[in-house]
Parts: C-alpha cells; structure tokens; sequence
C-alpha cells in the first residue's frame, strides 16, 4: 500500500469516528466545514484524496487537530496503569484515601477511582451535575452508601450504580478497611450553539 493510499485510508476512517464521536450528521459536518456533503462522504468511502485546505476545514468543524484525522498509527488506545501508579486525590485523617487511575474526555468525561475507607472513617460528596453516574464495586469489607439520606449496605464483591446529581457519602461502618472501585460518568458539556 503507497503512502497516499495508507492516508486515504486513515483520513477515511479518522473522519468517520470523528463525526461519529460528535455526533455530527453528514450535513452537519458540510455546513459546519463548508465542504460539499458529496466530497465528505467521498473521503469517508477512501474515494478520493482531498486537499489540504479541505482536510484543515475538516479537523477545524471537528475540533481536532490535522495530524489527528490524518493518523493512522491509531489503533485502539491501551493505557495499562501499574499498581500504585494513580493520583491520590484525596485522604482522610484515618489514614483513608482515594486515588484516579483512569480518565478520558472522548465521549462526555469517564474516570476511574479507587477509594479505601478505614474502619468508622467516610467522606461525602455534594451533588454532581444532572446526568452523572457512578458505579461502584466494593473489593473489600463493606460500604455503607448514603443517597438523599438514604442508606444502602453493599458487601465485599457487590456493586451499585445510581445517579449522582444528589448529596451523597461513601461509608466504612464495619471493622475493617473498605476498599471499593468507583465508575463516574459525566455528561459532555455542550457549546451554545448546541454542537458537542
């Protein structure tokens, strides 16, 4: 495969996730970068090797960068975080303490916590904005959660999930440390003119 048809091929199917990760429509995208709808879907199909002028138009309605749409190194994005590698962002007097492994912003930010909670120790939360979520998978001993002051026991090896957009604590009752993995899912922030 030449060179160019290697970068057809990529801008083929960088363009195609991009829109799709906006949630542009065809038309969308060809009023947003003013290029024709028939030259987009032309590229999308790896039919044609556009200019660089309509490729910069492209990145720009995307909010991407040019090497972004143009690269074809990307295959599936692995990050592997060693043991202990996460941020801590938090710690209790008790010698509590949680810690960010993961992120990612494609989709409407995703993060990725571990929390450790000594026996009797816990830490509340205000409400988050409408539309997040977490999900929590407690690793060991037991959490007590309280949502809206209501009260929900989860045992080593369970989980829960409910919407965040109310006061809420993580609890250590027992006595033992509780250690729990925690799932938080915020919604995109959307521009004023509705765009993603």
């Amino acid at each position: 495969m030449s060179d160019l048809e290697q970068l057809t091929q990529a801008l083929a199917r960088n363009l195609k996730r991009w829109r799709g990760e906006r949630g542009f429509t065809l038309d969308a995208l060809a009023a947003r970068a003013g290029v024709s709808r028939g030259m987009i879907i032309q590229i999308e199909q790896a039919r044609t090797n556009p200019s660089v002028g309509t490729t910069v138009k492209l990145a720009d309605a995307l909010g991407v960068s040019i090497t972004t749409l143009l690269d074809h190194e990307r295959g599936p994005q692995v990050r592997v975080v060693p043991p202990g590698q996460g941020v801590r962002m938090w710690t209790g007097d008790a010698g509590s303490e949680a810690h960010m492994l993961l992120g990612d912003d494609r989709r409407g930010p995703v993060e990725m916590w571990t929390y450790r909670l000594e026996a009797g120790d816990g830490t509340a939360s205000d409400p988050h904005p409408a539309g997040t979520f977490e999900m929590l998978h407690v690793t060991a001993g037991e959490l007590t959660l309280v949502i809206s002051e209501e009260r929900h026991t989860v045992p080593a090896g369970g989980a829960v999930s409910f919407e965040a957009n109310v006061p809420h604590a993580y609890r250590n009752e027992g006595a033992v440390p509780m250690e729990m993995t925690m799932a938080v899912s915020i919604p995109p922030v959307h521009g004023v003119n509705g765009h993603h």
